[in-house]
């Protein structure tokens, strides 16, 4: 038994790996624009997680120090199987990366006076402008659901548009006005007749059809 888990274990990790080898290099912009490919494979592809779960695990990432997209694989890389799922997700998401961007590094000065290249760039500017903006529509559907986080994001855009307060100060802020909404309405009596939300019946398919009673 142990020897048949360690086997769906080491599968895991490998499913792990080539999932994030398979996103990295198909990806341009890096960051935010990595979601919805990243969502697309890990939610649709492989239903490792929910989408409510996707997009806490993304809540983290951006609150997090670093690159969302690297911070979202080795969060993801985690929840799946532990230390080992991290570093094959990093690694996944990493090294094409690495590797593509060297290699342009060694021909960008042939080519960097070049107007189709340059015009080239613009256009892939303007597509990661709409990555983006599907990533913020996306993260949108499962953060914004009443009066009162709609309300959270205009303030916090006010802040960050108007006023130009840090990114990080917002990011704490928004934290604890999370904390302080939940505790209002929990007073107020939102939640007295709400049970807990069923488990989607596609979550943790994963650990079934990997490793038997769980990781």
């Amino acid at each position: 038994m142990k020897v048949e888990q360690h086997q769906k274990g080491t599968r895991l990790v490998i499913d792990i790996l080539f999932s994030f080898l398979k996103i990295s290099p198909t990806t341009f912009g890096g960051g935010y624009a990595m979601i919805p490919a990243i969502e697309k494979e890990i939610v649709d592809n492989r239903k490792w997680l929910n989408e409510t779960e996707m997009s806490d695990v993304l809540s983290i990432s951006g609150s997090a120090p670093g690159g969302i997209g690297i911070n979202a694989a080795t969060f993801i890389g985690y929840r799946l199987h532990g230390i080992k799922g991290s570093i094959a997700a990093v690694v996944g998401m990493s090294l094409p990366t690495f590797l593509i961007v060297f290699i342009l590094g060694l021909f960008f000065s042939f080519f960097s006076d070049n107007e189709k290249v340059n015009a080239a760039f613009k256009g892939i500017q303007i597509a990661i402008i709409a990555l983006v903006s599907y990533a913020g529509y996306k993260m949108a559907k499962t953060s914004i659901y009443d009066k009162s986080t709609f309300l959270t994001l205009i303030i916090t855009l006010f802040l960050l548009i108007y006023l130009k307060v840090p990114p990080m100060i917002v990011i704490v802020a928004g934290g604890f006005a999370g904390i302080l909404i939940m505790k209002v309405k929990t007073q107020l009596g939102y939640f007295k007749n709400v049970t807990n939300d069923q488990k989607s019946k596609e979550q943790y398919k994963y650990t079934d059809y990997y490793m038997g009673d769980g990781i």
